[in-house]
């Protein structure tokens, strides 16, 4: 498995980028929003990747953040959602968007990708939380977060930590972090300043 190339950005599409390692051109597929943050053609990049391969063909996917890798591979364990797909959606919604919208059971706001109808999108929200709970061996109730909120502010951070198990961190590396940020932000806030803690340690 090649876990992520680094090298010199050569050629750029709008679900595209070719970076060049040691004198090999890398074609890696990817979303918008990686195209958009990875800089311009001649400067340097690194995409963390995934190696799709199936009868007929093989892939290289490459992302600007683990976030987005990791957002990518759960949308493709789901039944009925390929690499495209998975594509489309991550470049219309960010990661901690994304995220969110799973942990709150949000399907409606997928349906707007082109190609995903509303019976996928309800597919990717049922199966993504039944895999992290199995996954994480995680009961979210208000009972988990006594110690990080209170009565008023236990929706704002289950949320946030649903959705921040979602992006691939876990429990124990999430609570202390959520302890430290105010509980009555909106969860997006609280993801994000979660995000920012995390990436800094």
């Amino acid at each position: 498995m090649i876990y992520s190339v680094r090298g010199k950005i050569i050629a750029k599409e709008l679900n595209l980028a070719v970076i060049e390692c040691a004198g090999v051109g890398y074609a890696c597929r990817t979303t918008y929003t990686s195209v958009s943050k990875i800089g311009e053609i001649g400067s340097e990049a690194m995409l963390y990747t995934y190696l799709y391969i199936r009868e007929d063909m093989a892939e290289l996917f490459g992302f600007y953040s683990q976030q987005e890798l990791n957002c990518f591979k759960m949308l493709i364990s789901v039944s009925g959602v390929g690499p495209k797909a998975a594509l489309a959606i991550l470049s219309d919604v960010s990661p901690e968007r994304f995220a969110m919208l799973v942990a709150s059971g949000d399907s409606k706001v997928f349906t707007k990708t082109k190609g995903i109808g509303a019976k996928t999108a309800q597919r990717i929200v049922l199966e993504l939380k039944d895999k992290i709970a199995k996954d994480n061996d995680v009961k979210f109730t208000s009972v988990d977060f006594a110690e990080v909120s209170s009565s008023g502010g236990s929706t704002s951070v289950s949320e946030a930590l649903e959705a921040l198990i979602v992006l691939g961190y876990t429990q124990g590396e999430v609570m202390p972090v959520l302890a430290k940020i105010d509980e009555t932000l909106p969860t997006q806030d609280i993801i994000k300043l979660a995000l920012k803690a995390m990436t800094i340690k």
